[in-house]
């Protein structure tokens, strides 16, 4: 997630008005980071009012989710449901980032070298975390139901890691594909995903549904390819309003008639159409909001505060759910400090919990946030080494997603993560080069 210095606006962009104390957005377009920056924080939000964490009748503890219990919480994740966004973010920064390596004569082996290790990096110390925690719960005598309710909740952001790993691997092929034959793309991804979700729903077979995490995500993905190139820009402020407005509408049929959740946190895994339908509308909302973004981006105050957390990014979305727990938990101890959740006095400690959660995530980000920045010592190793690499950093991610974190999954994943970060770290060095 650390992309900040790859974000740059389209050549469709007029230039801003250049002063000594305003951005240049003509170079740079710091409203997709604001974007970042936003989405995680979101979800940062949502999972605070998400879990509950109370003492039972029996004094034991016991896990809640107070949010989902609301009689709107289903409409309301057609808002709060960010994650396409952040897949159409992620775009824009991809194709930018990948043409600007290609004019310094960079190789699908160099991008791909750096976006996995940018993700299998901060996932390595985690995926040992929880090794040593479901370990030593299990030494301690720590109840096991309890520990397996606290690390799947807490575990269950891992899938962002399989599916982004994946759109990564493939930038420089979707990004050909996409100079050639932009539409027809579109047009293929998206038949896809109907073909996907028609062959799930007809059979009845969940599993079938795991290749859309392939289609869904790399048309997501392709949509921020477009706005990279200024499609959105082109278009007049009635167009936007009116496509994200159909987008939104189209929602109504696919979950009324239609077999998909009105729960858009039930169409994420496995992904399905709506999820594109939100991606659409959202990236021609990011549009319109555009000009009030960047006008917030330039005060000083925005800038410091996407900066200082642009570049923690993966470490917020990865940690806070753990540190959420742990917060949680501490405050049973504390008498007055653990309101019970969906209670009056839990929703309105939110905010100094989400304050809380912040601080101590920013605190755990100085031991573990420069695994964000990929360590490279030499040249990028052969395609065929890169690859093996990619698919080992997807494993773990992947294998979360699909059966939850335990003891057997968080050590086999801290062994491939470490092997990944092994192999693309570490390339050939040039002689005389200087190990760095």
């Amino acid at each position: 997630m650390s992309e900040t210095d790859d974000l740059r606006s389209s050549p469709a962009r007029p230039p801003a008005a250049s002063s000594a104390s305003s951005i240049d957005l003509s170079k740079r377009d710091l409203t997709l980071d604001l974007a970042r920056v936003f989405c995680v924080l979101l979800v940062v939000v949502i999972h605070l009012l998400m879990v509950g964490v109370g003492a039972g009748a029996d004094g034991s503890i016991e896990v809640s989710r107070p949010l989902e219990a609301q009689p709107w919480f289903a409409l309301a994740t057609w808002v709060g449901q960010i994650m396409p966004l952040f897949f159409v973010v992620g775009g824009f920064a991809s194709i930018t980032a990948w043409r600007s390596l290609g004019r310094r004569g960079g190789t699908a082996a160099d991008y791909v070298r750096n976006r996995v290790l940018r993700l299998a990096q901060p996932a390595l110390p985690l995926f040992v975390f929880y090794a040593a925690v479901i370990g030593g719960a299990r030494l301690l005598g720590v109840d096991p139901a309890l520990v397996e309710v606290a690390v799947i909740g807490a575990a269950s952001p891992l899938w962002f890691l399989a599916a982004y790993t994946l759109c990564q691997a493939l930038v420089p092929w979707m990004v050909g594909w996409h100079a050639r034959a932009p539409r027809a793309t579109l047009v293929v991804l998206l038949a896809g995903v109907v073909t996907v979700d028609a062959a799930r729903f007809a059979t009845g077979v969940t599993e079938i549904g795991l290749l859309n995490l392939f289609f869904v995500w790399l048309l997501v993905q392709q949509i921020g390819f477009w706005y990279a190139d200024g499609w959105f820009a082109a278009r007049r402020t009635w167009v936007l309003v009116l496509v994200a407005t159909l987008a939104y509408v189209s929602l109504v049929p696919l979950t009324d008639q239609g077999p998909y959740s009105v729960d858009m946190l039930g169409n994420l895994n496995p992904p399905t159409l709506p999820l594109v339908a939100l991606a659409v509308a959202q990236a021609c909302v990011l549009r319109l909001l555009r000009p009030a973004l960047a006008h917030l981006m330039n005060t000083h105050a925005a800038r410091a505060v996407v900066f200082v957390l642009g570049t923690r990014l993966m470490t917020v979305y990865l940690w806070h759910l753990p540190v959420v727990l742990i917060v949680s938990g501490a405050a049973l101890l504390v008498p007055g400090a653990s309101p019970a959740p969906a209670s009056p006095a839990w929703w309105w400690s939110r905010p100094v919990a989400f304050i809380v959660v912040l601080g101590l995530v920013f605190a755990v980000s100085f031991l573990v946030a420069r695994w964000e920045a990929p360590r490279m010592i030499g040249e990028t190793p052969a395609p065929a080494v890169v690859a093996v690499a990619t698919v080992l950093a997807f494993i773990p991610p992947f294998v979360v997603m699909e059966w939850f974190m335990a003891l057997p999954i968080a050590l086999l994943g801290s062994v491939l993560l470490a092997v990944a970060v092994l192999l693309l770290g570490r390339g050939a060095i040039r002689p005389g080069a200087a190990a760095a």
